[in-house]
């Protein structure tokens, strides 16, 4: 198939939903020159810049979620749902895509529904090992379903579904090719809390540096903090002499991973994806608030291959952790195995793979292309 498509993405409003869909956009545009792409997604502002800086036009509709709400946001939730829909019809007729692919979050919902109800084929990716609400009841409605993790599968239709793993983007992928170095440089251990930081993983991180151990004195760090932590974090690490590089959110984490020898991370799915692509060992401490605690169960993936360690967040010490990251830190070959380990579970094609399915949807023959 040579010919352009118009694809209508809709997700969000996570990093974790939104740069899959990116992932899977570039590749689109790769394959099929001259395609074009519409996001359709939340009003958050966030997700609005991270589109408009890969060049994607995007619209919103309004849309709550329903999980996990309160009777009151409940409400709330389903009186804006017939707006909602009606707004995704709207965006759906005057796009006109070939093809709808949802990445999950609540506005998918509406989204993928309007566009079965038009006729128009369906496709959701779901990223993690537990599946959302949405992409959950979604699965009796879209035609196919693309799946990051082995054991999603017991969520959807078993017939519809298909293993591509989790996109990441051209960045991330671009890294990965490059040949690693083998100069022996300080060491790096990179921080990451998700978009919005985590507040706990800072108090952990920083703690465990400031208790003065001589083996973490010359180790330098990445931090994303979030909005809240920054100067707190700061001020802690100048305090302990601890040579750091800290700011709210990384926009460029190409760059950023390139410096990381080790991470501490939530385990989010996308960073997961992004860590396997490029081998990078990692503690993680799953946000323990995460719907079904699908963190957790994503986390176990990447652990079961050695490529990561796990901790539950309330089990986890200072202490505890300044032992691990002077084990690993101390020990440069098993940095390096555990990389080989992480990097065995990584899907570096998965955005072809879903490129794939849908223009298999559209009745074209997938043809895998890696070559850019």
């Amino acid at each position: 198939m040579k010919t352009p498509v118009r694809l209508m993405l809709t997700g969000g409003g996570t990093g974790g939903h939104l740069f899959p869909a990116i992932a899977t956009a570039e590749a689109l545009c790769r394959r099929l020159p001259g395609s074009e792409v519409l996001f359709v997604g939340t009003k958050r502002k966030m997700d609005k810049k991270s589109l408009e800086q890969y060049g994607y036009a995007t619209r919103s509709i309004h849309s709550k979620g329903l999980k996990g709400k309160n009777l009151f946001s409940l409400l709330l939730g389903f009186g804006v749902l017939p707006i909602s829909c009606l707004e995704a019809m709207y965006h759906v007729l005057r796009f006109r895509p070939d093809l709808v692919l949802g990445v999950g979050g609540y506005v998918t919902g509406p989204v993928v529904a309007a566009a079965k109800l038009l006729g128009k084929p369906t496709i959701i990716h779901e990223q993690n090992s537990v599946p959302g609400l949405a992409n959950r009841k979604l699965g009796t409605l879209a035609s196919r379903i693309c799946l990051s993790l082995p054991g999603s599968e017991k969520w959807f239709p078993g017939k519809k579904c298909v293993l591509t793993g989790n996109p990441v983007r051209n960045a991330i992928l671009s890294l990965a090719r490059q040949e690693k170095t083998q100069e022996e440089k300080t060491l790096t251990l990179l921080v990451l809390g998700g978009s919005l930081g985590a507040h706990r993983v800072n108090e952990l991180v920083t703690g465990a540096f400031g208790l003065g151990l001589p083996d973490l004195a010359t180790v330098k760090v990445i931090h994303q903090t979030g909005p809240q932590d920054t100067k707190k974090v700061e001020a802690s690490y100048r305090q302990n002499n601890i040579s750091a590089t800290v700011s709210p959110f990384f926009s460029d984490m190409a760059a950023i991973y390139r410096e990381a020898d080790l991470l501490v991370s939530r385990a989010g799915a996308t960073t997961l994806a992004e860590l396997a692509v490029l081998g990078k060992p990692a503690i993680l401490i799953p946000y323990p608030y995460a719907a079904d605690n699908h963190q957790q169960k994503n986390g176990e993936f990447y652990v079961q291959s050695g490529g990561a360690l796990m901790f539950v967040e309330k089990d986890l010490t200072v202490e505890i952790l300044a032992d691990n990251l002077v084990r690993l830190l101390g020990n440069r070959q098993l940095l390096e195995e555990m990389g080989v380990a992480m990097q065995s579970r990584a899907f570096p094609e998965a955005a072809e793979r879903i490129v794939d399915e849908c223009l298999a949807l559209l009745g074209s023959k997938p043809v895998l292309d890696t070559s850019s």
